[in-house]
């Protein structure tokens, strides 16, 4: 827990680059939970619903591993 603290203090993070970073997890967020919500305002029988959530899932979860990879210099996909 120590070494976590330690690696997070170290970061350098500016206020300005945690706050563009926190704006971006919440539009992100926004848009994932928009999209989950019109899967199910649709209808969508129960099976494919499971795969759409788990997909969509997927995709949080390497989105939210390429943040936390970029904090430390190297993002698994490069936005350019």
């Amino acid at each position: 827990m120590l070494a976590t603290l330690i690696t997070v203090a170290s970061l350098n993070l500016s206020g300005q680059d945690a706050l563009n970073l926190v704006i971006q997890l919440v539009l992100c967020g926004l848009v994932f939970w928009l999209i989950l919500w019109f899967v199910g305002w649709v209808g969508v029988p129960e099976p494919f619903l499971k795969i759409i959530k788990v997909v969509l899932g997927l995709v949080v979860l390497v989105f939210l591993i390429n943040i936390i990879m970029g904090f430390g210099g190297h993002p698994m996909i490069h936005w350019n």
